[in-house]
């Protein structure tokens, strides 16, 4: 490990654009600590990445497992340098009116509570230290709106929302930012948007603008919105 090697906690590990950090976080000398919903994804993570990393399966909607898993890591490897809330679903497009109750209760529990319950389990820690760096991933969604994605782009609004007060909330050395990565072709874009997600970088690429860019990332950044060039 160089001494500028950070602790980097990230959710949402397992797929997508956090999958895609990872890698390029460890062969940068960074420590790395993920979670995702699948036990057999976690567990591939852990072995071709092992300890001083760590990677476990988590429903970031239970608050009660997040504070439990955020203690472990907390005494394992101290309070992360860089925080980034990843994980989040999509709805099936559709009309608000036609998108059932329950996929609409699970996507803001995941993509709104679950970010909260992350911050509630490991701020207190980077605040008493006295640095870090939240990353709460937002979208384009989350500051426009397309038709039939009304409950992702409620979701992502609401992360816009959320990270901005707590900018304003967190002591001087420490930094909330929401992000949006831009538009990648992900399962989740895929879910919306089908082959035409093809049109737009894949996760790996963006991961290596992606990479340098959050690792950059400093207090002074605090209360930006901020997109991945």
């Amino acid at each position: 490990m160089n001494l500028m090697s950070k602790v980097i906690v990230i959710t949402g590990a397992t797929r997508g654009l956090g999958r895609a950090l990872v890698p390029l976080f460890v062969k940068a000398g960074h420590t790395v600590i993920g979670c995702g919903r699948s036990q057999p994804h976690t567990d591939e993570l852990a072995k071709q990445f092992p300890a001083p990393h760590h990677f476990n399966a988590l429903d970031v909607t239970n608050s009660r497992e997040v504070g439990s898993w955020a203690d472990t890591i907390l005494n394992a490897v101290g309070p992360p340098d860089l925080l980034i809330n990843n994980a989040a679903l999509m709805n099936t497009p559709a009309p608000l009116w036609e998108v059932p109750a329950e996929e609409f209760d699970r996507l803001i529990a995941v993509n709104v509570c679950g970010v909260a319950n992350v911050i509630r389990a490991f701020v207190p820690a980077m605040v008493a230290r006295g640095t870090g760096v939240v990353v709460n991933l937002s979208s384009g969604w989350g500051r426009s709106t397309s038709a039939e994605v009304a409950p992702y782009c409620a979701s992502k609004y609401a992360i816009e929302g959320l990270t901005l007060a707590l900018a304003q909330e967190l002591p001087a050395g420490l930094a909330a930012i929401p992000l949006n990565p831009g538009v990648i072709d992900t399962d989740m874009l895929r879910q919306c948007w089908g082959t035409g997600a093809s049109n737009f970088p894949d996760a790996d690429q963006w991961a290596t603008r992606a990479a340098p860019f959050l690792l950059n990332l400093t207090a002074k950044d605090n209360g930006k919105s901020l997109t991945v060039g």
